[in-house]
């Protein structure tokens, strides 16, 4: 059975630090690509990170330039988020989403992804 699992979510204060974990089960990340997507209360959800094995490698939403970096462990069969100078606005329930590599889709489209986690809490706040 293929499967994402999230963690590492919780309450933090502004300017604090997250680290989300995503691992997989079933299933090998290395010929997956990998996309982090968040849904704040009453929003669509928004796509934040994304890793890939292809050209296409790492990136980011304009909102978590400099403040976010995705990397990915292979022999843990996990992707990470860190999420650093956390803001209000980051707060949400964050999703990792899993398909197989491919020279083209859009990967900032969750429509193009197969497997989805369970989510995990993010919530930033004073």
């Amino acid at each position: 059975q293929l499967q994402l699992v999230e963690s590492g979510g919780g309450l933090v204060q502004p300017g604090g630090s997250l680290r989300l974990s995503c691992t997989a089960s079933g299933f090998t990340l290395d010929y997956y690509a990998i996309g982090w997507f968040r849904q704040a209360p009453g929003k669509d959800l928004e796509g934040v990170s994304y890793i890939s094995s292809g050209e296409d490698g790492t990136g980011y939403a304009d909102s978590v330039k400099g403040r976010f970096t995705i990397s990915a462990n292979n022999a843990k069969n996990t992707v990470y988020l860190q999420m650093d100078n956390l803001k209000p606005e980051d707060t949400g329930v964050y999703y990792c989403l899993a398909r197989e590599e491919s020279s083209e889709y859009d990967r900032e489209d969750s429509n193009e992804y197969d497997y989805w986690g369970q989510g995990t809490q993010v919530t930033v706040s004073s």
